[in-house]
């Protein structure tokens, strides 16, 4: 398990820890790593690094429309991997590939592992990649380092969390709401998620949980992460970026976002 995951929730204590989606590319490629870095300095714990594809089966269409911008930008894995050297170089911010399967069997599992270990990268997020079908990615992942980050749902069953909990070894990443990734009215989403939450929290004991799908504000955030060890914001992020591109301050104001979710 990488060290700079667990050494974020040690340093974080009883402060909720705060994880960042960014889709990697946009809304340029020349712009990503500063955009990572601004968010370091604005506040966030860790980064979440979307490897774009063209068929996203668990992101709504705010992420979408990234990857899309991303994708005719030209991006691919071996830019992503150099601008994780490129943060490496300034920031030990830990950093979190999140996509989908078909690149990475595309790629190679065990090239695509260890680049991404060589490159500073600390652990994997693959959501349409079942934990029964895994095994030749974790053991990839565990031969480099990497760390293996599961979901769990509110249809997950308990055996299934307690699954999950068994083969996470960075956190256990709680989606909020069944379907896909999109910012929602945050009241709805904290009144229906708490009889998950206390069932998450008696299944995983072995990692931390981080929360995420729904959260636009502080507010939302500190209402819907109250019983887990943190929270994942990821559209509304990228929406926030979409709404002051390409001006002059726009870097600064997704900075000012960040702080005041922060």
């Amino acid at each position: 398990m990488s060290t700079r995951i667990q050494d974020t929730f040690k340093k974080a204590g009883s402060k909720k820890v705060m994880s960042l989606f960014l889709t990697a590319g946009y809304p340029t490629i020349k712009d990503t790593v500063d955009l990572v870095l601004t968010c370091v300095e604005s506040g966030a714990d860790m980064i979440e690094l979307g490897m774009p594809f063209s068929d996203p089966l668990a992101d709504g269409p705010t992420i979408q429309e990234s990857s899309n911008v991303a994708i005719e930008n030209g991006v691919d894995l071996p830019i992503i991997f150099d601008m994780v050297k490129q943060i490496r170089y300034k920031s030990d911010v830990p950093i979190i590939l999140m996509g989908y399967i078909n690149p990475v069997i595309s790629y190679g599992i065990e090239t695509f592992c260890s680049e991404a270990a060589q490159a500073g990268v600390d652990g994997l997020i693959i959501p349409d990649m079942p934990i029964d079908e895994q095994d030749i990615l974790i053991s990839h992942s565990q031969r480099y380092g990497l760390s293996m980050i599961h979901l769990v749902a509110p249809n997950t069953t308990d055996e299934r969390m307690q699954l999950v909990d068994q083969h996470s070894d960075g956190f256990v990443y709680c989606v909020s709401v069944t379907g896909v990734t999109g910012a929602r009215d945050g009241k709805s989403v904290s009144e229906s998620v708490d009889t998950f939450i206390d069932r998450v929290k008696k299944n995983i004991r072995k990692n931390p949980v981080l929360v995420g799908f729904g959260i636009q504000s502080k507010e939302d955030a500190l209402r819907i992460s109250a019983k887990t060890d943190g929270f994942i914001v990821g559209s509304a992020l990228i929406q926030a970026i979409k709404s002051v591109f390409p001006r002059n301050t726009w870097k600064e104001e997704v900075g000012l976002f960040v702080k005041n979710l922060r």
